[in-house]
């Protein structure tokens, strides 16, 4: 039917019809659309979906449906959508191939990460995009599989630039967050007047008006109600004026409405829109198959299409969802059982394992230890794919199915490990009560603590979750060294973390347990780490930064599996950072952030990026700090957190001296509802403010903020920077004695670390606090150590600070030799602030300064400015999607624009263009 005749069908809809034309007209010329249906049951969105199938002309149709039976079936809805197009899977770049291939059973595999299984999909369909547009159009999303509408919900925010229009129908209410930040348009009721029309072309004979008055009072616009509720009244009650009872709810009458027609049917009717209810893929071979081994005829469809509930051609189709509800429930429990018993029977077990085993739990009346193994081993399967969601799923069945105690509260355990894994938390803590309730062994015991400590970490805060690991910890020591000591490096992991912890979380209690603690079966490099990091908090930073130098020299030059290198990589980036050893920090965080994205790590992946923009920062390359934060900012939108993009600037605008987009990022760290709190929030604003203010010369506000941010020094990280910041404020604003004290601190751990990145720091914090030829020693040592590291953002400061206090000796030709350098360096790094102060110190010591020359910015955007960075550097348009999580085509897009803004013909001409910040010439 035309689009335009079923439009004219579809009463009281002109807006929503309007809407899906504009939706349909975008992916025709070559634009991405994506809108939200959202509505009670019965409100007419199926019906909107078959009118965007009407209308789409010259465009490629996919659909997807859920089905509250398969809603624990992982990336069973994704692949409703995908099965169609996976002849365009090989086209993919492999890593995507792979995670989808995983993911839908295709091929063995790790578990794929869910962000790089929703990249590939997008890579997909724009795949099949590119030979014309595409719409794809989900029903019932509200029961989709978790992972299907996690997917669906990313890619939909990733589509731009593809000739793709995806509508997703979703009854309300919904508690599916994930579609929320989808443009929506809510499905309302018909008015009166489009409601009684409605009415009348449905109602054969006279209608007598005060019963079409109470009908549409009773359905209140809902049109599936207008069209089915009449059918349950007799022709005297059309006609004489008697009245419905309206105590159900709307959804309750139309299904009752629904109820009592299947209840009419024949009894092998009725038993095969049962054996079609418990089959949600909606295969006729199949349900034939079913039917025969049930000894229902063929013919028993023929009442059932006849009564408009249920078509059977190419696949089984009910009129509406809550059809199929009815005929489930309108089935007493054998005869529910006798189908899944026939379902299970006829299903491959080969090419369907997990359906076959779900079809085997729903025919158990009781107990069934075969069953549970068969749900065990189909959770196995699931988690390989990724589908952890269904894996808990099963396991819970599993677990509900087991007479014996002390299985049941192993399988529960394990349930409730997978709803961690999915994010499922109130769930896992509610099936941790049930394993708890069961005769767990000690070691359960122990994995049953750190879950609950894991879930705290992930859903409450990092304070939350010490004692709890520290707990699991002591318990796991006897048990299982190995996972003992990783779960004290959690531990400690989460007390730097969050910073100045809650009372009763000591870090001295964690690091002293983690100490005591026998050795694992890791490497020993690992338990160097550890230990050197509990000697630092316990018996200071000299007694414990030689074990963790000696552990970051073992994790350069040794290999490490995939496993371990995600699990102990960003602990030791993170020390590598705290004990002043820049080579091992680049290094490492280079490999980490490397292995995150091979891997499709993505919940380590924004945390490596982060340890690697500030490292990047510290060698001066802010440009390229830059481009790491848009990367994590693409992973934040991906994954719906703000936090990447609000740290990463955090570390990165304070060094530009910029005040109003530094304190932007201060506000929006401490305004977030879910960081509040945390003590490490407090420290990072304040170490921000202290740089910026420095930076500016404004000495008084920069020591106010780098006292506060070095309040906690066993923080260490930004703690430990503050203080540095906090010398260079006081010695300026005439508090020697914090100044001196201060860099006494400084010199401790440079001694202990002993790199020249902390010795040189060291000396010009205590050349700052020395007068005469003392300072001048102190100076030099500083510029001479600095300027044989990378780390050019202190190497620079250290000149400006040596220049200034030549000036104020009034040797004004050896300050112009240093503050002229230091300019020059912090220019071109773009720490402006600071260079700022250097250019006023150069006029200040009689120096003519040559204004650097106003650098012609581009208007690019955040992401175009990244894509141009990556083209620049020599990657290819599907490299740059997989990194950025947008598709091939939507790079192309974007490098269309950056080309027109930089004035440039060739992908030749990026790098050039970037440096100079103006507009090349071919």
């Amino acid at each position: 039917m035309a689009s335009r005749d079923l439009g004219l069908r579809l009463r009281g809809r002109r807006i929503e019809c309007e809407a899906l034309d504009q939706l349909v007209a975008t992916a025709q010329a070559g634009r991405s659309s994506v809108l939200v249906l959202r509505g009670e049951a019965g409100i007419g969105k199926t019906a909107l979906l078959e009118y965007v199938r009407g209308g789409a002309s010259g465009c490629r149709i996919a659909r997807a449906a859920g089905v509250e039976s398969e809603m624990e079936m992982a990336f069973g809805g994704l692949h409703q959508l995908c099965a169609p197009f996976l002849d365009h899977l090989d086209r993919l770049p492999g890593p995507q191939r792979d995670a989808l291939g995983t993911a839908f059973g295709l091929r063995a595999g790790a578990p794929p990460d869910r962000f790089l299984v929703g990249l590939a999909v997008l890579s997909l369909l724009a795949e099949v995009a590119e030979n014309g547009p595409l719409v794809c159009l989900v029903d019932d999303a509200q029961w989709l599989d978790r992972v299907s509408v996690q997917t669906f919900a990313f890619v939909a925010r990733r589509l731009l630039a593809e000739p793709i229009g995806l509508v997703l129908a979703v009854r309300e209410p919904c508690l599916e967050h994930e579609l929320t930040r989808l443009p929506q348009l809510e499905v309302g009721r018909l008015s009166d007047g489009d409601a009684r029309a409605l009415l009348d072309s449905v109602t054969p004979g006279r209608l007598d008006e005060r019963v079409r008055d109470r009908i549409v009072a009773e359905t209140q616009g809902n049109p599936l109600a207008l069209l089915e509720l009449p059918r349950g009244l007799t022709a005297a009650e059309l006609a004489g004026g008697f009245g419905r009872p309206d105590a159900r709810p709307l959804a309750g009458q139309i299904e009752q409405s629904f109820l009592r027609r299947v209840r009419s049917l024949p009894a092998g009717t009725q038993k095969l829109l049962l054996i079609a209810a418990a089959e949600p893929v909606g295969d006729v071979t199949l349900l034939t198959r079913v039917a025969e081994l049930l000894g229902v005829e063929a013919a028993a469809a023929s009442p059932a299409e006849a009564a408009g509930l249920i078509t059977i051609g190419t696949r089984v189709r009910f009129r509406h969802p809550l059809v199929r509800s009815a005929a489930y429930r309108v089935a007493a429990p054998q005869d529910r059982q006798d189908v899944h018993r026939a379902l299970a029977d006829a299903t491959d077990p080969r090419s369907d394992p997990e359906r076959r085993a779900w079809h085997l739990a729903n025919a158990a009346a009781g107990p069934d230890e075969t069953v549970a193994v068969e749900l065990e081993r189909s959770a196995d399967r699931a988690q390989a794919r990724g589908g952890v969601a269904a894996a808990a799923a099963f396991l819970e069945r599993a677990a509900e199915l087991t007479s014996d105690p002390a299985r049941r509260g192993a399988r529960a355990l394990a349930a409730a490990r997978a709803k961690y894994q999915a994010g499922g938390f109130d769930a896992a803590l509610e099936l941790l009560d049930a394993a708890e309730l069961s005769p767990l062994d000690e070691h359960e015991l122990a994995q049953s603590d750190l879950l609950r400590g894991q879930i705290a970490f992930a859903s409450t805060s990092a304070g939350a979750a010490l004692p709890l690991l520290l707990k699991a910890g002591k318990r796991l020591e006897p048990l299982d060294a190995g996972l003992a000591r990783e779960t004290y490096r959690d531990a400690l992991y989460a007390a730097l973390t969050a910073g100045r912890l809650p009372s009763g979380a000591q870090l001295a209690d964690i690091a002293k347990a983690a100490l005591a603690a026998p050795p694992g079966s890791k490497p020993e490099r690992n338990d160097l780490l550890l230990n050197g990091l509990a000697r630092v908090i316990i018996e200071g930073y000299p007694a414990g930064v030689p074990m963790v130098r000696q552990a970051l020299d073992a994790f350069r030059t040794e290999e490490s599996s995939r496993e371990e290198g995600l699990g102990w990589l960003p602990f030791a980036s993170r020390m590598a950072h705290n004990a002043w050893d820049f080579d091992s920090w680049s290094m490492l965080s280079v490999r980490l952030v490397a292995l995150a994205r091979e891997t499709g790590a993505l919940s380590v992946l924004p945390s490596a990026l982060l340890l690697l923009v500030s490292n990047r920062v510290i060698a001066g390359e802010i440009a390229v700090a830059d481009s790491l934060v848009a990367e994590a900012v693409a992973i934040g939108e991906a994954t719906g957190s703000r936090f990447f993009a609000q740290y990463g600037a955090l570390v990165v605008e304070p060094w530009r001296g910029g005040e109003a987009a530094t304190r932007q990022a201060i506000e929006a760290l401490t305004r977030d509802a879910v960081l509040q709190g945390e003590g490490k929030v407090e420290t990072a604003t304040q170490w921000a403010s202290a740089v910026l203010y420095n930076g500016l010369g404004r000495y008084e506000e920069a020591y106010i903020a780098a006292e506060r941010g070095c309040e906690h020094p066993q923080e260490l990280g930004l703690s430990i920077w503050s203080m540095v910041e906090l010398v260079e404020a006081a010695a300026r604003s005439g508090r020697p004695v914090p100044a001196a004290e201060a860099a006494r601190r400084l010199d401790e751990m440079a001694q202990a670390s002993g790199t020249d990145w902390a010795l040189g720091t060291s000396a010009s914090a205590r050349a700052q606090v020395s007068d005469g030829a003392a300072a001048e020693t102190l100076y030099r040592e500083a510029i001479e150590r600095l300027g044989r590291t990378e780390v050019r953002v202190t190497f620079a400061r250290a000149r400006l600070l040596y220049g200034e206090w030549l000036r104020r000796e009034n040797r004004r030709l050896d300050a112009r030799e240093q503050l002229g350098a230091a300019y020059e360096m912090l220019g071109q790094i773009g720490a402006e602030a600071f260079a700022e102060r250097a250019r006023r110190e150069l006029q200040a010591a009689g120096e003519t300064v040559r204004k650097r020359p106003a650098e012609v910015r581009t208007n690019l955007t955040a992401q175009e400015a990244q894509i141009a960075r990556l083209a620049g550097d020599g990657l290819t348009n599907p490299e740059i999607g997989a990194q950025l999580f947008i598709s091939p085509h939507t790079v192309e897009w974007h490098l269309r624009k950056v080309f027109a803004k930089l004035g440039i013909a060739s992908r030749k001409q990026i790098r050039t263009a970037l440096l100079e910040g103006m507009p090349a010439t071919s």
